[in-house]
C-alpha cells in the first residue's frame, strides 16, 4: 500500500506492538520512519488524539481514555495530578483531570497499568481548535498567495498541528490511525494522525486558512495552540453531521435526501456493479486492438466486490464518524468550519436542505466536545466562475451556490440574534479568483482570527470592538416612493474609500425580473454649514429608472459578485435578499413534459432561464443606452445650435 518507505519503517513495524510501543518510540524517529499504528493497540493503550508533542485544552475538564485488559487498574499522571480508572469489559478506560491554565512549559504525561506505562513528552496546554469542512479548508500552506512566505516564516514550537486519517466510516471507533494516508487528488501519501511541533517542514502540507488563524491566536495571546486539521475535500454538510441529528430532523427536503440514500444503498448490487465493471474493462481492451493500439501489460480486469454508496463519504454522517467521532470527549475551545462547494448541485432544494441542516450540525459538533456554547467561526462559500459585471449580471444570479452563502449567513443570523455568543460569521466572496479553490487564503484565515480575538478573547478594547468581525446587517427595509430604503446596523462605506459609488445591489418588480440598483445615501434634505446635504451612512436608497414599483432588493447575488459594501472597519456586508423566489422560477417558471426525468428538467429549466437572463440582460443595456441617447442628445442639439 504504501510508496517509498525505507528499511527502518520496516523494521519498527515488526519490533512495535500496538499503541503501547508507538505512543513513545516513533516519536523520536525521523519524519520519514513512521509507523503505521492501529486505532487501538493490543495492550495498555490511549486514544491516538494523546500524543507526545499535543496541545491539552486549558481551563476545561480534561478527559483522557484508552484501552486496557478488562479489568485493569490505569493511572494517568499529568501536572501534579493524578487519577484512576479501571478498564470495563471492553477494555476502554477514561479519567478525568481537573482544569488547568495554560501553560507553555513541556511537560510529561505517564499513563500506567498493570505491567506497562506509557509516556508522552513534550506537552503544552493552551487552546485546541478543529478545523473542519471541504478542500477550501484543506487546502495546503504551500500553495496558497504567498504561503510560501508563511511556511519560511513558521517557526512557532508552541503550535502544534494534527491532521486525522480520514477513518472508517460508521465502523470507526474512538481513536484514529496513524498512517502514510494514500490522496487520489495528489497522487501521493500524507502523514496523518500524528501530533508536530509548528515549523516550515510540518507546516507546508497543513491548512493554509487554518494555520494563519492559529498563527495569529498565537502571537496575539501567546498561548500555545493546537490545531486539527478535520477537513476532508469533496464532502457536503450532511456528511459532517452526526447520523442520529440528521435523521430526525423534519424537513422535506431533508427527508427526500435521506430516502434517496437509504434507496441507493438497496439498490446497490455488489455483483452486478462488479459485471459491468469487467464488461466496461473488455470494451476498452476490445477497442485497443481494433485501433492496433498495444494493451497494457499489466492490465487485468477488475475483481473486487466494492461497497458501493453505503461506504461514499458523502453519505449522511459519514464523515462526522470517520473523524469526529474519535475526538468526541476531547476538550477543545472551539471550531472553525468552511464549506459549501459540494452542495451546490441539487437546486434549490438542496439549498433548502442546507439551511435546515447547517444549524443542526452545529449542535451536534457542540455536543461531541461536551460545551453547548462552542465557539464556532462560519466562512462563508467562496469565489468561483467569472466576476460579476454590469454587462453580465443577471446570468451571474443564478447560481445555487449563493443559495449556500445565504443559508450560511441565515444560520448565522438565527444563532447569533437568538443571543449565541459562541457562533461567527466570515465572509470572503470579496477575496476574488475565478477557480473554485481561490488561494486567496491568508486574508480568509486572519478575518476568522480576527473574530476570535475580539469574540472568543477579548483582545480588542472598546464598545464597539465588535464591529472588527460583526458584518453589518439590514435592520429595516422600506418601500418609498418607487425606492427601496435599507436602515442598516451600522455606518457604512465602499470598500474603496475614493469610489463613492455603492455596487452590489440589484432590485426588481413583481415581474421578477433584476437590475443593478442606483444606490445613493439618504437625506432628509438638511445641508451643513457649507449648504451641503447631510447624508445618514446607515441608510441606502435603492433605485433604477425602469423599476418604477420594486417590492424586493438582493445583494452580492453571484458566486463571483461584484459588491463593494463594507462597514466603517472594513467587514463585507453578507449575501442577502428580501425576496424568497426559487430560483429555477426567476424571473419566471417553465413548463416542462411531465414524462422526463428530474435531473433533464433540471438541465432543460436552466437552459431555458440562461437563455431568458442572458436576453433580459441585453435589453436592459439596450434600455440604458436609449435612455442615455435620450438625455445627451437635447444637449448636443443645443450645443449645435450655438454660433
Amino acid at each position: 500500500m504504501f510508496r517509498h518507505l525505507s528499511l527502518s519503517f520496516l523494521i519498527v513495524s515488526l519490533l512495535c506492538s500496538g499503541n503501547a510501543c508507538s505512543q513513545d518510540a516513533p516519536q523520536k524517529m525521523p519524519r520519514e520512519d513512521v509507523v503505521q499504528d492501529p486505532a487501538i493497540g493490543k495492550d495498555l493503550c490511549v486514544s491516538n488524539v494523546f500524543q507526545t508533542n499535543m496541545v491539552l485544552q486549558r481551563d476545561k475538564p480534561l478527559n483522557i481514555w484508552g484501552w486496557a485488559e478488562p479489568g485493569e487498574e490505569v493511572t494517568v499522571s499529568f501536572a501534579g495530578q493524578q487519577a484512576k480508572a479501571k478498564a470495563a469489559a471492553d477494555r476502554s478506560w477514561q479519567v478525568a483531570l481537573q482544569p488547568m491554565p495554560a501553560n507553555s512549559t513541556p511537560q510529561t504525561m505517564t499513563v500506567k497499568g498493570k505491567a506497562q506505562t506509557l509516556t508522552l513528552e513534550n506537552i503544552l496546554v493552551g487552546d485546541v481548535w478543529i478545523l473542519g469542512g471541504q478542500s477550501n479548508m484543506e487546502f495546503d500552506l504551500s500553495k496558497v498567495d504567498d504561503g510560501p512566505l508563511e511556511v519560511v516564516s513558521a517557526n512557532f514550537p508552541q503550535i502544534r498541528l494534527l491532521t486525522p486519517p480520514r477513518g472508517k466510516g460508521f465502523d470507526s471507533v474512538r481513536s484514529f490511525e496513524r498512517l502514510h494516508e494514500w490522496s487520489s487528488w495528489s497522487s501521493r501519501h500524507f502523514r496523518k494522525g500524528d501530533w508536530e511541533v509548528c515549523s516550515p517542514e510540518t507546516v507546508k502540507e497543513f491548512s493554509a486558512i487554518g494555520y494563519v488563524f492559529g498563527r495569529r491566536l498565537h502571537m496575539a495571546t501567546q498561548v500555545p495552540i493546537g490545531l486539527i486539521d478535520a477537513s476532508i475535500g469533496g464532502t457536503t454538510v450532511e456528511t459532517w453531521t452526526p447520523q442520529g441529528v440528521i435523521s430526525k430532523i423534519d424537513g422535506k427536503e431533508t427527508r427526500d435526501m435521506l430516502k434517496d440514500w437509504a434507496d441507493r444503498i438497496a439498490a446497490f448490487d455488489p455483483q452486478a456493479d462488479l459485471e459491468a465493471r469487467i464488461a466496461g474493462y473488455e470494451n476498452r481492451i476490445k477497442n485497443l486492438k481494433a485501433k492496433g493500439q498495444p494493451v497494457p501489460a499489466d492490465s487485468k480486469p477488475p475483481s473486487d466486490l466494492r461497497p458501493g454508496p453505503v461506504a461514499d463519504k458523502n453519505r449522511p454522517g459519514f464523515c462526522y464518524a470517520s473523524v469526529i467521532r474519535p475526538l468526541e470527549g476531547l476538550s477543545v475551545k472551539g471550531a472553525v468550519f468552511h464549506q459549501g462547494f459540494n452542495n451546490c448541485f441539487n437546486g434549490s432544494a438542496g439549498a433548502r436542505m442546507y439551511y435546515q441542516v447547517f444549524g443542526r450540525m452545529i449542535a451536534g459538533w457542540r455536543a461531541a466536545f461536551d460545551d453547548a456554547q462552542m465557539p464556532f467561526c462560519i466562512i462563508s462559500q467562496c469565489t468561483a466562475g467569472e466576476p460579476q459585471t454590469r454587462e453580465n449580471y443577471l446570468k451571474p444570479m443564478y447560481d445555487i451556490g449563493v443559495l449556500l452563502r445565504e443559508a450560511q449567513y441565515k444560520t448565522f443570523r438565527d444563532l447569533h440574534d437568538a443571543g449565541d455568543t459562541g457562533i461567527g460569521f466570515v465572509s470572503c466572496f470579496d477575496l476574488r479568483k475565478s477557480w473554485y479553490h481561490p488561494q486567496i487564503k491568508i486574508p480568509a484565515g486572519e478575518r476568522a482570527a480576527k473574530w476570535a480575538l475580539v469574540a472568543q478573547y477579548d483582545m480588542f478594547q472598546g464598545g464597539d470592538a465588535h464591529q472588527y468581525w460583526l458584518p453589518p446587517s439590514i435592520k429595516e427595509a422600506q418601500t418609498v416612493d418607487g425606492t427601496i430604503r435599507l436602515t442598516m446596523s451600522t455606518d457604512i462605506k465602499t470598500k474603496d474609500d475614493s469610489d463613492d459609488k455603492v455596487l452590489g445591489f440589484a432590485i426588481a418588480g413583481k415581474d421578477r425580473r433584476f437590475y443593478p440598483a442606483d444606490v445613493a445615501w439618504y437625506t432628509d434634505g438638511s445641508v451643513d454649514n457649507r449648504n451641503r446635504p447631510k447624508y445618514q451612512r446607515d441608510v441606502l436608497v435603492l433605485s433604477n429608472r425602469f423599476v418604477p414599483e420594486p417590492v424586493h432588493y438582493r445583494h452580492a447575488w453571484a458566486r463571483n459578485p461584484m459588491s463593494n459594501v463594507v462597514s466603517s472597519r472594513g467587514v463585507p456586508l453578507a449575501t442577502q435578499r428580501s425576496d424568497d423566489w426559487i430560483l429555477e422560477e426567476t424571473p419566471i417558471k417553465f413548463l416542462l413534459p411531465p414524462n422526463t426525468d428530474l435531473k433533464s428538467q433540471a438541465r432543460r429549466i436552466r437552459g431555458l432561464l440562461m437563455k431568458e437572463l442572458e436576453l433580459a440582460d441585453t435589453e436592459r443595456r439596450i434600455k440604458e443606452a436609449e435612455a442615455t441617447i435620450a438625455e445627451i442628445t437635447p444637449i448636443l442639439e443645443k450645443a449645435r445650435a450655438e454660433p
